[in-house]
């Protein structure tokens, strides 16, 4: 679960924030400030990943604690939403880091998109030691930001029909690593199909792709990485 800072010092808005935090599957609310002195407490004392900041706060400006969280290097990502629309703190908000700014008053599927991106980039990188260039690709500039309902197209020769019963023999098969005829018995589709879409898997990397030799030929084992699940889905709509 991706822990959440909600600060704001307007008590409607601030529960206006946490009912659209619940809304959204991954977060939990750990806590909420209506100050930037009561956030920097809580920096201090809680593991939060995301900071939910507003700008105008008394005594001093959310930009201020986005500053702080840079300077010490903590591991924490802030997305501004806030009624500031003055240039300058909008330039300077996105070159101390923040990584979405929602400009008040705003739409739950504004909030919502800027959530679940932030969800890809964090799924992403979670765990990681390093990550392909095709990932980072994916996320920085085709955003994988393909709207909820917004349809990717299949290369040619493949239907979504197909790919979906592949894909949910993959996800029977676990953790476990399998083959291409594996997959072609168990949906019963041949075995130069299942090979097509297993490739075209690989290459969006829901499935890992490796080698061995068997007698005579080579053979392509696969794994399934779960965590990107959700980049097939949008083939799937």
């Amino acid at each position: 679960m991706i822990r959440v800072l909600i600060v704001e010092d307007d008590p409607m808005v601030a529960q206006l924030n946490k009912q659209f935090l619940a809304k959204i599957e991954g977060y939990t609310l750990v806590a909420m400030a209506n100050s930037v002195a009561e956030a920097r407490e809580r920096l201090t004392t809680e593991v939060i990943d995301l900071v939910l900041l507003d700008v105008y706060m008394p005594e001093e400006d959310g930009l201020a604690l986005l500053s702080d969280i840079r300077a010490q290097q903590l591991p924490t990502d802030a997305i501004l939403i806030t009624a500031a629309t003055d240039v300058t703190q909008v330039q300077t908000a996105l070159r101390y880091g923040a990584v979405d700014y929602l400009i008040k008053p705003f739409e739950f599927e504004r909030f919502k998109t800027a959530l679940n991106k932030y969800k890809q980039h964090y799924d992403l990188l979670q765990g990681q030691q390093s990550i392909s260039q095709t990932s980072l690709d994916r996320q920085l500039l085709s955003q994988t930001q393909t709207p909820d309902n917004t349809q990717a197209n299949l290369p040619k020769g493949l239907t979504q029909k197909t790919l979906q019963a592949i894909i949910n023999k993959v996800n029977d098969s676990g953790e476990r690593a399998f083959s291409t005829d594996e997959i072609a018995e168990m949906a019963n589709i041949s075995r130069v199909s299942v090979r097509k879409y297993l490739k075209f898997l690989a290459d969006i990397e829901v499935l890992e792709e490796s080698m061995t030799y068997g007698i005579g030929r080579p053979v392509y084992l696969y794994t399934f990485n779960k965590e990107n699940m959700y980049i097939v889905q949008q083939y799937l709509q």
